[in-house]
């Protein structure tokens, strides 16, 4: 699903056929209007730009804990990206002169390949389990593992600057 790009470096072991530390459960899918990784956009800024809404099926068992959420604005999702490759620890996006270590990335190819976006609370039918976001950058299907109000007052902060670029770790 991943192409190698010159300057990548994969981990001796693939963290998908390691035992795990932790149980994570998926309490719903995304269901978005994307269906194939050519389709999707690449981040956040791009799904609002293209226009199109997405639902996120919450399953039933979890949707008692929507109850509050009603009158939020945004939402912070966190998805499991388990369709992207879990194995390599430097990558080279397609947009960078060099490669770069997973962590000062966004890049869905990591060693757990959790998705963050905070999206626009569209609408809420908590009975129903359905969240209706203003726009999502993931697959159709992707599982949810957490939601979270956003919060402007103390998950802002407007001063905050992404990694240099050329700059060593």
């Amino acid at each position: 699903m991943f192409e190698a790009r010159e300057g990548e470096i994969a981990l001796d072991k693939d963290p998908a056929a390691m035992a795990p530390d932790a149980g994570v459960v998926f309490i719903g899918r995304i269901r978005s209007p994307w269906t194939t990784r050519a389709d999707c956009p690449r981040n956040m800024a791009a799904a609002r730009a293209a226009g199109r809404q997405a639902t996120i099926e919450i399953a039933p068992p979890y949707r008692a804990g929507l109850g509050g959420l009603g009158g939020t604005s945004h939402v912070v999702v966190l998805s499991w990206l388990g369709r992207a490759a879990r194995n390599l620890i430097i990558q080279k996006p397609r947009h960078a002169a060099e490669p770069k270590g997973v962590f000062a990335l966004r890049s869905p190819a990591r060693p757990n390949p959790v998705g963050l976006h905070v999206a626009g609370l569209v609408a809420l039918d908590a009975s129903a389990g359905l969240l209706t976001l203003d726009a999502i950058d993931v697959l159709d299907g992707t599982p949810v593992i957490d939601l979270k109000p956003y919060f402007a007052s103390i998950d802002s902060f407007p001063d905050a600057q992404p990694p240099r670029h050329g700059d060593a770790p």
